[in-house]
């Protein structure tokens, strides 16, 4: 097996107690993997959640990666064993899973993610084991490298947030800032005394039990400050976001000229 296939460093700087920052993906555009790829961030997460993404194009998203040190993630659309195996025989190192608010469900999570004994992933020759021909080492060390995250978006995953984080095998808990604000009846307000209890809880919880905390944050200021914060796992916005506040920027600017010249002609 090619040396460094199944190589995970945000796990491992996850494991050292240090930031992983990446970039979620939602324009299904394997040329828009490649260009951001290219800026190095610790790791991109393809979202089958919310886009238009399907199997296929995942796949040569994952590729778009090959030959750089980001790590490919996916977010599945639901906690279901067929849509987390589709996403890791692709090549994902790691799957994010929305809605988790039970221990059941984390437990559930794990086990789909990881081969038996410990799981239940089905075991073939796909793309991530290179057909098939790495599958006897791929398949030895596939539990040890692969990420996994979960969702912290209801009232009851934060009922339930310490006994979920303590769920062997999990690796982040994540904080959507928009579902869970939501749920708390504060859509969006992200100062309300009510979701900011929320997030220092999951902070705590993740503490506690070892694990890292991960956040949605809103650009690069808010990144340092989640960092500052405790969150580990942080996402700095996504590719739709990124390519319409630098158009907008550009072309306020561009705007700003001509008015001036017109102003002063």
């Amino acid at each position: 097996m090619e040396a460094g296939l199944l190589h995970n460093p945000v796990k491992q700087r996850l494991k050292q107690g240090l930031p992983v920052l990446g970039h979620w993906v939602s324009l299904a555009s394997p040329a828009a993997v490649e260009l951001m790829a290219a800026a190095g961030m610790d790791w991109l997460m393809i979202d089958t959640e919310h886009s238009p993404a399907e199997w296929e194009t995942v796949e040569h998203m994952i590729r778009a990666m090959k030959g750089t040190e980001v790590v490919p993630l996916v977010r599945v659309a639901a906690n279901d064993p067929v849509l987390i195996k589709k996403a890791l025989d692709r090549g994902a190192l790691g799957v994010l899973v929305p809605l988790v608010s039970t221990v059941e469900q984390a437990r559930a999570v794990v086990a789909a993610s990881t081969y038996p004994p410990e799981g239940i992933r089905g075991v073939a020759g796909t793309r991530a084991s290179r057909y098939g021909a790495d599958l006897p080492q791929y398949f030895a060390e596939w539990n040890r490298r692969v990420l996994i995250a979960v969702q912290m978006e209801t009232v009851q995953a934060l009922e339930n947030v310490e006994a979920i984080a303590a769920v062997p095998g999990l690796d982040v808990l994540f904080i959507g800032p928009n579902d869970l604000s939501a749920s708390l009846g504060c859509f969006r307000q992200f100062d309300h005394p009510a979701f900011r209890a929320a997030t220092e809880h999951v902070l705590q919880a993740a503490r506690r039990a070892g694990v890292a905390a991960g956040y949605m944050a809103a650009g690069a200021a808010d990144v340092l400050i989640r960092i500052d914060q405790g969150f580990r796992f942080v996402a700095l916005g996504s590719d739709a976001r990124l390519l319409s506040g630098a158009a907008a920027a550009a072309y306020a600017e561009v705007r700003k000229g001509l008015a001036e010249r017109a102003s002063a002609g």
